[in-house]
């Protein structure tokens, strides 16, 4: 019989700085991923997951074995581009079906630059996360040439999104409104890595809004004079985002109605005194139970952070109140004052994608802009 070469039935790798290495196949855009690798658990919203600026910087590794089944389509994407640097996941549909599919993952990662992996067994990969933490990590396509020594030393090499301010690389450069014709408060939205859903939320509650970069400087706020201010979520290390801390001050100090999400809320921990620090693996995905102290209520939240406040930094004798808790790990999910119109959360309300349980929290902001207004606060009083 004529011999035949050897065909390996793998020609991508996943490697992590550790050592551990994952062979499978590639798809996507054939170039190298390198950053930070991590699991989430959502089981739909892969695209939504591919523009969520939170993940600048990160290779994101989906736990539910199979991605793109549904195909992508031009409606939900959550900004301008994909922000991930690469994509993990056991299987990946070739043949989407839904009527609003527009094309494959597969294609849509291709256009985008950003490569993935299949094959991989997600839940091993998973289950090593949870056990070492996030770590650094690269996928390299028609790796079939590469000794395990260059790939690794490849992974050890990969940057991480803390290590930077990924914020300026993601937020808009330039102002933006939305909702001119909305005859409700006026919002500004600070804009750490914004999500369009948190907009959507806005305006579809009458809210006329305008997106500005963070780290406008406050006089352009007090020009604008809007009823409440939003600081958005975002990625990357809260402890890098000294320059707008300033801004977050002056908000409070104005007794202006602030709501802070997920960065947002980190930010504000930090202006007042608070201190932040880093999760083991973070909360990624859309079953993160969160209990409400006001109200008793428990509710299933969209998460996306690597990063939490420090429990035993709030500084409570001046009037900061933990309001809501991780029930898995106890982590602060949110914060309010006794007395300033100010209310944060570490989740994600707007979901997309996620559990809609959490969409009240926009009505609850929307309530402190209607409470400040009817008692006639000024700003600085």
């Amino acid at each position: 019989m004529p011999n035949k070469q050897y065909q390996p039935t793998w020609d991508a790798v996943l490697a992590l700085a550790d050592g551990t290495i994952f062979r499978g196949k590639g798809f996507g855009a054939a170039t190298e991923a390198a950053g930070e690798v991590v699991f989430t658990t959502s089981m739909t919203g892969y695209q939504e997951v591919c523009t969520d600026p939170s993940f600048r910087g990160q290779i994101v590794c989906m736990t539910y074995p199979l991605i793109g089944n549904y195909g992508v389509n031009a409606e939900d994407n959550q900004s301008r581009q994909p922000w991930i640097s690469g994509l993990v996941v056991r299987e990946h549909a070739t043949q989407p079906s839904n009527w609003r599919s527009i094309s494959t993952i597969d294609t849509y990662l291709k256009d985008a630059g950003v490569p993935g992996i299949s094959d991989i067994d997600t839940r091993a990969l998973t289950r090593h996360i949870r056990a070492v933490g996030d770590l650094r990590a690269v996928i390299i396509h028609n790796a079939t040439e590469l000794t395990d020594d260059d790939i690794i030393a490849r992974a050890k090499a990969a940057p991480l999104p803390g290590d930077r301010n990924v914020v300026t690389e993601v937020q808009m450069t330039e102002e933006s409104t939305w909702g001119d014709n909305n005859t409700g408060p006026s919002v500004v939205v600070l804009d750490c890595g914004v999500k369009q859903n948190i907009i959507d939320s806005l305006t579809s509650r009458g809210a006329r809004v305008r997106v500005l970069p963070y780290g406008t400087p406050y006089s352009r706020i007090s020009e604008l004079d809007p009823d409440g201010v939003i600081v958005s979520p975002g990625p990357g290390d809260p402890a890098n985002l000294d320059d707008g801390l300033d801004v977050v001050r002056n908000l409070i100090a104005d007794r202006r109605p602030y709501f802070g999400i997920c960065l947002g809320h980190q930010l504000l921990a930090r202006a007042i005194g608070a201190q932040t620090d880093k999760l083991k693996f973070g909360h990624r995905g859309g079953n993160q139970p969160v209990i409400d102290h006001r109200n008793g209520r428990v509710t299933m939240t969209a998460q996306n952070h690597s990063f939490q406040v420090s429990a035993d930094s709030i500084p409570e004798q001046d009037g900061w109140q933990v309001a809501l808790r991780n029930l898995n790990d106890g982590s602060i999910e949110g914060l309010t004052h006794t007395d300033i119109p100010v209310l944060s959360v570490q989740f994600h309300p707007e979901a997309a994608p996620g559990p809609a349980d959490n969409g009240v929290l926009f009505d609850e902001f929307v309530a402190l802009i209607s409470k400040k207004s009817s008692q006639g606060v000024t700003a600085g009083a």
